[in-house]
């Protein structure tokens, strides 16, 4: 039996801001080929745990020991290089705190290095990396890229030094959905260990075998995907908050004791007073599996949203919008994606006023009131306490039926505690911030969510609030997101980017279009070339690709058995129709597993191509009855 090799052995860690405890003696490894995910609410210490691996920021107390010898990389959440280095350069910018195994040739190193060879095979190497990431201009100065491109070239920065440890922290963040499944598929394929904290949950359930959890400031190791860690951390809180109630059991009739002795207190049962207080500390452990919906009204919407009339938008030579026409629906949520640079964004600013359409124009209905989370909204007095930021708002949330909801209990749903909420902004994490902005736009009671990349910093308890809150919101919603997961919880139709003011409606999650239609095309809708999941035959009539099942002879009437066939035919049709709006009520209902979910989508490509056959056969027997 083969010896697991230990990559990193940390032990006893501790970590603490003043009196804020982070973690406390947390111990655990990573092995040759492991991949982990790491999970936590944030403020709960996941990017300083990465920080403290990398050796970017100092701990209490514990060690932290490699394997000698050992190449790691870190892709920091938001890497920094200097605005005047090329795309080139920056792929050999070293940062003076990255992880290195001091016997790995420093990137810097590299290009003072006599060994041409090795020089020219690594820019080679670059160049490759750079290229599969959709990055061509090798000489383009650092300070022009986005911040997808941005990310795509730090990523590139780790991987040409061929790490055999990785440190990821977010890194789909800004990566729009084409990078991320081509990261994925990367990380899969690669024999490369890894170290990640991200709230991709596809992400995490195809490239991860271990989720460690950071929860109440120790760890917990679940060994396998992000599917079983759902599971068994059900399994572990159930059991938990038993033992808590049989603790607050046990805890009241302690107390009656307590009361009742004073004399045993002070002489014989001073092993009872010791075990009472530690009874006591035990039931006041709190394990929330944040299961309560919460539906709050929204302000009235009128049946007009908004309509889009010829909208066309360019910037110089790059089209966004060309006579673009669309009527939103009331209670519609709409997905937006594509690849970055195509226009999103830019789209949402002109539905709300920030930039104006080149020509056309948007008609907005009177009542409609936007909550826009922007991706640049976090504007707050760092000196200011939490619950005041939210308070200067409003007092009260409107549940319905006269039911109100206020400030602090509306904080406490989203995670900040009753502590928390009196901090100051400015001890709050970069994703407490993102939070906490999250519920000033919440807190307006708009009736349109615009969200514009909402899962960006927020950590995966949060999502599941913010998707239980959207999937009950009653009003309008527009989600402009590259997490896959949670457009496949919250939206039920698409429109799909394609760049240079091609824009296609989808009906149907994310994950549908990928299977059914995105996987074709290299990603993009191809006009009648595959069934969109509502439809059950080819638009304008066209035929699919190859000769037709039956051969139409309008002249002659039918047969015997063409009857029988055609009187069948209805029956499977319908038949068909009705297993596939089961299938996508499955899909939409964000409870499935991911081989689940690939084996109800797979099949519903398969009855979209057997509705598609038998109502030709339908049609073309219908013209000679």
């Amino acid at each position: 039996m083969n010896q697991l090799i230990s990559f990193l052995q940390i032990d006893g860690l501790t970590k603490s801001f003043g009196d804020l405890v982070l973690f406390q003696n947390i111990t655990f490894g990573i092995t040759q080929g492991q991949k982990i995910g790491l999970i936590a609410k944030n403020g709960s210490g996941k990017t300083t745990l990465l920080n403290i691996i990398a050796d970017k920021e100092d701990y209490d107390t514990g060690t932290v020991v490699f394997r000698n010898d050992l190449r790691v990389g870190y892709l920091e959440q938001s890497p920094y290089y200097p605005e005047t280095l090329t795309v080139m350069e920056a792929c050999f910018y070293a940062h003076d705190t990255t992880v290195m195994s001091s016997s790995a040739i420093k990137p810097e190193d590299l290009m003072l290095h006599e060994d041409n060879e090795k020089i020219r095979h690594t820019e080679q190497k670059a160049k490759q990396i750079l290229t599969q990431l959709k990055i061509t201009d090798f000489d383009k100065p650092v300070g022009a890229l986005s911040g997808g491109q941005l990310k795509r070239v730090a990523l590139a920065n780790v991987l040409i030094t061929e790490p055999e440890l990785i440190l990821l922290d977010e890194p789909t963040n800004h990566l729009d959905l084409e990078m991320i499944e081509w990261l994925e598929n990367y990380l899969q394929r690669s024999t490369i260990s890894i170290l990640m904290v991200t709230h991709d949950r596809y992400f995490l359930d195809r490239v991860c075998n271990d989720i460690i959890e950071i929860d109440q400031k120790g760890i917990y190791r679940y060994q396998g995907n992000y599917s079983y860690y759902l599971e068994k951390r059900s399994d572990r809180i159930a059991a938990k908050n038993t033992e808590i109630e049989r603790a607050n059991n046990l805890m009241r009739k302690e107390l009656d004791w307590m009361r009742r002795q004073p004399q045993a207190r002070a002489t014989k049962a001073k092993y009872r007073i010791d075990a009472f207080y530690e009874l006591e500390e035990k039931s006041k452990q709190r394990l929330d599996a944040r299961q309560v919906r919460l539906n709050v009204k929204s302000a009235y919407i009128g049946s007009k949203i908004f309509e889009a009339v010829d909208v066309c938008k360019s910037f110089d030579d790059i089209r966004i919008l060309q006579n673009f026409n669309y009527t939103f629906t009331r209670y519609e949520k709409l997905g937006i994606v594509g690849n970055n640079g195509t226009g999103k964004t830019t789209f949402i600013k002109m539905l709300t006023g920030e930039i104006a359409p080149d020509s056309g124009h948007f008609d907005i209905g009177e009542t409609v009131r936007f909550g826009h989370y922007s991706q640049q909204g976090l504007l707050f007095d760092d000196n200011i306490k939490v619950i005041d930021v939210v308070r200067n708002i409003a007092e009260y949330i409107s549940m319905g039926d006269g039911k109100t909801m206020n400030v602090s209990q509306f904080l406490n749903y989203f995670l900040f505690t009753p502590d928390k909420q009196h901090d100051f902004v400015c001890k709050l994490s970069g994703g407490e911030k993102r939070r906490l902005y999250l519920c000033t736009v919440l807190m307006r009671n708009p009736n349109f969510l615009i969200l514009d990349e909402p899962t960006n910093d927020l950590d995966i308890f949060t999502l599941n609030i913010l998707e239980e809150y959207l999937i009950g919101f009653k009003g309008c919603v527009i989600v402009v997101s590259h997490d896959r997961f949670f457009m496949d919880r919250v939206v039920d139709h698409i429109l799909v980017f394609q760049g240079d003011a091609d824009v296609r409606e989808f009906p149907g999650n994310y994950s549908q279009y990928r299977i059914v239609g995105g996987k074709r095309g290299n990603g993009k809708i191809e006009e009648n070339s595959f069934q969109f999941p509502v439809l059950s035959f080819q638009t304008e009539g066209k035929k699919r690709r190859g000769e037709p099942v039956c051969s139409p002879e309008p002249q002659r009437k039918l047969s015997y058995k063409e009857q029988r066939e055609f009187e069948s035919l209805e029956t499977e049709i319908a038949s068909h129709e009705d297993e596939k709006k089961i299938l996508e009520t499955e899909l939409c209902s964000g409870n499935l597993s991911v081989d689940e979910l690939t084996q109800k989508s797979r099949r519903i490509g398969e009855l979209i191509a057997m509705i598609d056959e038998k109502t030709m056969c339908w049609l073309e027997l219908s013209d000679r009855i």
